[in-house]
């Protein structure tokens, strides 16, 4: 990455999120997690040592212009570059990462959402960024499109992509998922999604289910997806992209967008504002979340199961006020 911003072949955005020597050490990595309160400063009032929380992954005061039209991600007072998020390293703010014993929460009365009691906080372990980041492509669309088809193009955005797919069957939909992967299309499968294996090669053919769809959520990280779930929406339809698309040229099919009144929706995640309707939907419908997790480890297992190239992994200790 490093090389590939020196010559131009890397968006330079990238740097500003990762560091212009991407990711250098030494920091705390993770950026999703369900945590347990273990100590309040005096400023919190909602929340009480032993509470289990969400911690959305953007750092966010609640106050801020944007953070009061929903856009949290780009919250004004604590962002000192393009992001402050946990995770991503210095370049990303001081907030450290998720993979540590203690993690300090700014903002707490805001940023938290308590995890109802009758929910498994290992259900919603990516509720903090990658489920609420399906959630947003798939549920207010559809909540303007009722009954509308969804197509998922999966890939780099492993889990995102299976989510999607899943709440979006959840919400009653019919969904395509296509990918080239077995065990992930496998995973798609069993959260009731119809299952299409596609090699990147028929992806840039754009050669999809023969059909047209009023969602579109792209998650292979490819321009070829992009372009391919947008030539594969209803007239009115709308393509969300949830990857990373770091080549400085990704190009889009403009003049197919304009003619089908196509909408792309491009942008990072607003986690915060989506919590709460989020976790309401998994309690009341029983969303099984936890079968896009496909490894499961223990906290001082951390570094082998990191090791292993793996769809979701998960990363689990007990609690230190359970009941």
């Amino acid at each position: 990455m490093q090389l590939g911003l020196h010559t131009g072949h890397i968006d330079p955005v990238v740097a500003d999120i990762c560091g212009r020597v991407p990711f250098r050490g030494p920091f705390a990595i993770g950026h999703e997690c369900v945590a347990e309160v273990v100590e309040t400063g005096p400023g919190v009032t909602r929340f009480a040592v032993g509470d289990v929380v969400v911690v959305p992954w953007a750092v966010s005061c609640g106050e801020c212009a944007r953070c009061r039209r929903g856009l949290t991600a780009k919250c004004s007072t604590t962002a000192t570059g393009v992001l402050a998020a946990y995770g991503f390293g210095h370049a990303s703010g001081p907030w450290g990462g998720m993979i540590s014993d203690l993690v300090r929460v700014p903002f707490a009365d805001h940023m938290l959402v308590k995890v109802p009691a009758a929910l498994d906080p290992l259900r919603v372990a990516a509720a903090s960024d990658n489920l609420a980041d399906a959630w947003r492509c798939v549920v207010p669309p559809l909540a303007e499109r009722p009954g509308g088809s969804v197509l998922v193009i999966g890939g780099a955005a492993q889990s995102i992509g299976l989510y999607a797919a899943g709440l979006a069957v959840a919400y009653g939909s019919e969904v395509d998922y296509v990918d080239h992967d077995p065990d992930r299309l496998g995973i798609a499968e069993e959260l009731g999604a119809r299952v299409h294996a596609v090699t990147a090669r028929e992806l840039e053919r754009g050669r999809l289910p023969g059909r047209r769809y009023d969602i579109a959520v792209e998650a292979s990280s490819s321009a070829a997806g992009v372009r391919a779930g947008l030539r594969a929406l209803e007239p009115g339809g709308v393509c969300t992209p949830v990857g990373y698309y770091i080549a400085p040229g990704t190009k889009v099919p403009l003049m197919h967008m304009y003619a089908n009144d196509a909408t792309l929706r491009v942008g990072v995640s607003h986690v915060r504002p989506l919590l709460p309707e989020l976790l309401d939907f998994v309690v009341r419908t029983g969303f099984a979340a936890e079968k896009v997790t496909t490894v499961l480890a223990e906290w001082d297992q951390a570094p082998d199961a990191y090791r292993a190239r793996t769809i979701k992994l998960v990363l689990q200790r007990p609690r230190l006020y359970a009941d």
